[in-house]
Order: C-alpha cells, then sequence, then structure tokens
C-alpha cells in the first residue's frame, strides 16, 4: 500500500509540469484599412493617390507556446514594415519578450505608404496618425491570440505549387516553386480536431493590381485568406519568402499582356490557397511539437545614396534619434516549430540566396520568412551587385553591395548554433 502510495505522490509530483509542457497555439486578427483615402506605395518614390478600396487589409497574429517559450509571428498587409514601427508595437506586448515577435509583411504594393518615403524636397505624404493606430493594432493582435491559446498539435508540409502562380519578370524560371504550410489543430474543447490556424509560406509579389491602379488592396493575399478560411483552415496568415529579383505574381497573357484587375486576384489567391491546402493533405498529425526561438542583432553598412536619404529625411527614421545612418542595425530569428525550420530575412532576398539558405537549414521542410522584422529593399550576393543592367535597379534599391553577404554569413552561424527541427 505505501507503494502505491509514493507512486500516486509521484505521478503528482510530475504532472503540472507535463502539462506545462503542453504545445499550445492563438490566432488573431485586426482589420487595418485607413478610414479615408491615403497615397499608396509600391516602392521607393512618391506614393500614388488612391481613388478607392478593394478588399481589407488585416494585421494577423499567430501565437505558439510551449513551457516557458512563446513565440508571435505577425503579418501585416503592407509593403513593408520598419523595425521602427515594428519595435513600438513590441514595447506594448505584453507576455512575449521583444525578441520572440517575428513582424512581417505580405509586400502588397497597394497599400498606405509604411516607410514615409521622403520625396526630392525632403517632405514626406505619409499619414503618420494611421501608422500610430496600425502599430497599437499590431499589439492589440497579439494580445488577444495569447489569449486564445490552447492546446494544439501541427501539421507541416513543403512541397510545390503547380499552376500558374508566380514567375520571375527578370528570368522566368529562376524562382522557387516550393510552398510551405504550417497548420495548428486544436486538440481539446469544442474545437478539438479543427484547424485554429494555416500559415502559407511562398515567394511572390502581390501586385496584381499595383499602386497604378490606385486601389488600397491587399491584392492577392486578400482571396488567400478568404478560400483557406472558407475551406475551414482557420484563420489564414501569409508570409512571404525569398520573392526578389524579381519574383512575381504570373498574370501573364498572350501577346506580352498582363491581367491587372481583381478577378486576377481572385484566381491566383484561390489557386494558391487551393495548393496549399494539396501539399498539407497528406501531411502527418504532430503530437505536441517542439518550440524553439532564438535571435540576434546584425549590423548592415548602407552604401545606397538613395536609403541613406530616405532615413535622413523620413519621419519615422528621424524620430528615432539617430544622426549616422551609414549604418543599420536588425534582428534575424531562426525558429522551430515541429519538423519546420524557418529563418527571418529583413528584405526582399534573390532567389538564389533563397535556395542557399534552404539548403543549409536543419530539417526537411525549410520556410523563409521573408520582410519579416524589417524591410530594407532587395538583398543580393556581391557577385551579382551592379554586373549587368538587369540588375540596376535592384542594386540601387538595396543597402549595399556586402548586405547578402553580411547576412548570410550571419544566418549560418545562427543556422549552426541551433538544434535541428524536430523529426517525425
Amino acid at each position: 500500500m505505501r507503494q502505491f502510495f509514493f507512486l500516486f505522490s509521484l505521478l503528482l509530483f510530475l504532472l503540472p509540469p507535463l502539462q506545462a509542457q503542453t504545445f499550445k497555439a492563438g490566432a488573431a486578427l485586426r482589420v487595418i484599412t485607413p478610414k479615408k483615402l491615403l497615397p499608396i506605395s509600391g516602392g521607393m518614390g512618391t506614393p500614388q493617390a488612391a481613388k478607392g478600396f478593394q478588399g481589407d487589409l488585416y494585421v494577423r497574429a499567430l501565437v505558439f507556446e510551449k513551457g516557458t517559450t512563446r513565440l508571435a509571428i505577425v503579418s501585416i498587409d503592407n509593403l513593408g514594415w520598419p523595425a521602427y514601427l515594428g519595435n513600438r508595437s513590441r514595447q506594448l506586448i505584453q507576455g512575449i519578450a521583444p525578441e520572440h515577435v517575428l513582424i512581417g509583411v505580405t509586400h502588397t504594393h497597394s497599400a498606405p505608404d509604411a516607410y514615409a518615403f521622403p520625396d526630392k524636397n525632403g517632405q514626406s505624404s505619409a499619414d503618420l496618425d494611421y501608422l500610430n493606430w496600425c502599430v497599437q493594432q499590431v499589439a492589440a493582435a497579439v494580445q488577444e491570440a495569447i489569449q486564445e491559446l490552447e492546446p494544439a498539435s501541427l501539421k507541416v508540409a513543403v512541397g510545390k505549387a503547380h499552376g500558374q502562380i508566380a514567375y520571375n519578370y527578370y528570368a522566368p524560371k529562376l524562382y522557387d516553386p516550393r510552398c510551405g504550410v504550417i497548420q495548428a489543430i486544436a486538440t481539446t474543447g469544442e474545437k478539438s480536431g479543427k484547424p485554429i490556424t494555416t500559415l502559407i509560406n511562398y515567394a511572390i509579389h502581390p501586385e496584381i493590381l499595383g499602386p497604378d491602379r490606385q486601389l488600397i488592396s491587399p491584392d492577392l493575399c486578400g482571396p488567400l485568406y478568404e478560400r483557406i478560411e472558407s475551406k475551414g483552415g482557420g484563420m489564414a496568415i501569409f508570409m512571404n519568402s525569398a520573392q526578389g529579383g524579381m519574383v512575381t505574381a504570373d498574370n501573364r497573357r498572350e501577346n506580352g499582356q498582363e491581367a491587372n484587375n481583381w478577378e486576377e486576384c481572385i484566381r491566383i489567391g484561390h489557386l494558391l490557397a487551393d495548393e496549399a491546402l494539396r501539399i498539407l493533405t497528406p501531411a502527418l498529425v504532430q503530437e505536441n511539437p517542439d518550440l524553439f526561438i532564438t535571435s540576434r542583432s546584425i549590423t548592415l553598412p548602407v552604401d545606397s545614396e538613395a536609403m541613406q536619404y530616405v532615413f535622413q529625411h523620413s519621419p519615422l527614421a528621424t524620430n528615432t534619434n539617430r544622426t549616422d545612418f551609414s549604418f543599420i542595425d536588425t534582428q534575424v530569428n531562426l525558429l522551430n516549430l515541429g519538423t519546420a525550420q524557418a529563418i527571418t530575412i529583413p528584405g526582399e532576398a534573390l532567389p538564389n540566396i533563397g535556395y542557399y539558405l534552404k539548403r543549409h537549414l536543419k530539417t526537411k521542410h525549410p520556410f523563409l520568412f521573408g520582410l519579416t522584422n524589417d524591410a530594407f529593399g532587395y538583398i543580393l550576393t556581391k557577385e551579382d551587385f551592379n554586373s549587368f543592367e538587369r540588375y540596376n535597379y535592384i542594386s540601387r534599391t538595396s543597402l549595399g553591395e556586402m548586405t547578402g553577404e553580411i547576412y548570410e554569413q550571419n544566418a549560418l552561424q545562427l543556422i549552426q548554433e541551433s538544434p535541428p527541427a524536430a523529426k517525425f
């Protein structure tokens, strides 16, 4: 009898830690469509005046937890979200370490200017009140996702997406057709067995409409969300990948024409969603998966005069009280979610960099979260920088010749220092 009570007491002693190590997931969103028409940005230069709306813009947030580790992944329907905005949201978020909050963008070219790009006179047309409100909505979405945390399992898959979705404008077949999918599934309560969220990771420029259409829009990401959610995938979230130079939506038609309308956004958004769900279907369920997150700060020189001009004159950048913009600091994260391993990229990495990083990640399910924690324009290798005419634009709108080299070295060190993703 005493042996029975000893075993029973031992079980009670061990049970709380086991419960505390349960993997959990939560998701929440906020609509950030502006109340009025604001100038929209498709890149460096003067933003275009907007004449209408097509679909809503969102902040979409996921939170994962296991034991004392928490991770937030945020996607914003915007061209880019610099750290001087993201860090303000991190300061408002309670319950997650700031360095464990990953803030990325879909890279739609039809959203209000979040950089406050200065014109040739150093003036900006960005709506700072709108951006301040968005900062608060990012924090609110993450806080709600924390409140929604519940025990969950995972499904993870990476596979080739078929159909006319993306291509490389500079060299049609030079792009990565692989689509990564992570789905969190509730394991308890009324929602048991139902997806909480589905994350899609794919390299593409959502610029079917683009600023020339003068519509505030999530572009193809809006129909992507709608399709995933209508098929019972929980809250959808899109994280872009290595889509630089120049992986764009394949809206080509005969005789050199393009389809630049909302119907094409629906076609590509729905097709990508369907392919993501197809790729995920045969994946095994991962019960109580591992969760790991780490980060490092890296310093990048700013050699580009155009980029220095933005940093020197944007009212957002100048509010940081910095005077020396010859270099910039940024954060790179590496995370393991079950069998998935992902690393963040603070800009638009070219496909060759993307392939290189995926090849070195310690997993069969590699993910790249591009335009995350910062969005410093194009990231290309020193060998490609200003090497031929086709790359003149992307060289001019990058930080400089050594950006890719420095980033890759730090990314590889982070990968080497981190544990591999789980094997199932």
